[in-house]
Protein backbone atom coordinates (compact mmCIF):
# COMPACT_ATOMS: atom_id res chain seq x y z
CA UNK A 1 0.00 0.00 0.00
CA UNK A 2 2.83 2.36 0.85
CA UNK A 3 4.55 1.63 -2.47
CA UNK A 4 1.37 2.41 -4.41
CA UNK A 5 0.90 5.67 -2.52
CA UNK A 6 4.51 6.75 -3.21
CA UNK A 7 4.20 5.85 -6.88
CA UNK A 8 0.98 7.86 -7.28
CA UNK A 9 2.46 10.79 -5.38
CA UNK A 10 5.61 10.84 -7.51
CA UNK A 11 3.52 10.70 -10.70
CA UNK A 12 1.40 13.62 -9.49
CA UNK A 13 4.43 15.72 -8.63
CA UNK A 14 6.21 15.11 -11.94
CA UNK A 15 2.96 15.54 -13.86
CA UNK A 16 2.24 18.94 -12.35
CA UNK A 17 5.82 20.06 -12.95
CA UNK A 18 5.56 18.98 -16.57
CA UNK A 19 2.24 20.78 -17.09
CA UNK A 20 3.50 23.96 -15.43
CA UNK A 21 6.71 24.11 -17.46
CA UNK A 22 5.04 25.19 -20.73
CA UNK A 23 6.33 23.84 -24.01
CA UNK A 24 9.72 22.70 -22.71
CA UNK A 25 11.95 24.48 -25.24
CA UNK A 26 13.62 26.78 -22.79
CA UNK A 27 12.80 28.41 -19.50
CA UNK A 28 12.15 31.87 -20.95
CA UNK A 29 9.20 31.16 -23.25
CA UNK A 30 5.57 31.36 -22.16
CA UNK A 31 3.09 28.56 -22.57
CA UNK A 32 -0.01 28.79 -24.73
CA UNK A 33 -2.38 29.43 -21.84
CA UNK A 34 -0.21 32.20 -20.41
CA UNK A 35 -0.06 33.88 -23.82
CA UNK A 36 -3.84 33.63 -24.23
CA UNK A 37 -4.39 35.04 -20.73
CA UNK A 38 -2.14 38.03 -21.42
CA UNK A 39 -3.85 38.63 -24.78
CA UNK A 40 -7.29 38.47 -23.15
CA UNK A 41 -6.21 40.93 -20.46
CA UNK A 42 -4.91 43.35 -23.10
CA UNK A 43 -8.21 43.09 -25.00
CA UNK A 44 -10.15 43.98 -21.85
CA UNK A 45 -7.99 47.07 -21.30
CA UNK A 46 -8.30 48.17 -24.94
CA UNK A 47 -12.08 47.73 -25.05
CA UNK A 48 -12.52 49.66 -21.79
CA UNK A 49 -10.28 52.50 -22.97
CA UNK A 50 -12.76 53.92 -25.50
CA UNK A 51 -15.72 54.36 -23.08
CA UNK A 52 -13.32 55.79 -20.50
CA UNK A 53 -12.05 58.39 -22.96
CA UNK A 54 -15.62 59.28 -23.93
CA UNK A 55 -16.62 59.78 -20.28
CA UNK A 56 -13.50 61.81 -19.57
CA UNK A 57 -14.18 64.02 -22.61
CA UNK A 58 -17.76 64.61 -21.46
CA UNK A 59 -16.54 65.54 -18.00
CA UNK A 60 -14.00 68.02 -19.36
CA UNK A 61 -16.60 69.47 -21.73
CA UNK A 62 -19.02 69.94 -18.82
CA UNK A 63 -16.39 71.58 -16.64
CA UNK A 64 -15.24 74.10 -19.23
CA UNK A 65 -18.52 74.89 -20.97
CA UNK A 66 -19.49 78.58 -20.99
CA UNK A 67 -23.26 78.10 -20.91
CA UNK A 68 -25.34 79.93 -18.35
CA UNK A 69 -26.65 77.39 -15.94
CA UNK A 70 -30.31 77.74 -15.01
CA UNK A 71 -31.37 76.33 -11.70
CA UNK A 72 -33.83 73.53 -11.76
CA UNK A 73 -37.27 74.29 -10.31
CA UNK A 74 -37.09 71.14 -8.20
CA UNK A 75 -33.81 72.22 -6.59
CA UNK A 76 -35.18 75.69 -5.81
CA UNK A 77 -38.37 74.21 -4.36
CA UNK A 78 -36.62 71.72 -2.07
CA UNK A 79 -33.86 73.98 -0.76
CA UNK A 80 -35.68 77.30 -0.82
CA UNK A 81 -32.74 78.90 -2.60
CA UNK A 82 -32.47 79.88 -6.22
CA UNK A 83 -28.99 79.07 -7.48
Amino acid sequence: MKAIFTTILSLLITGTQTMASGNGNNGESLGLMATLFIAFSILIVVFQLFPGIMLFGGMIKGLFSQENKKSSPLLAKTTGKNF
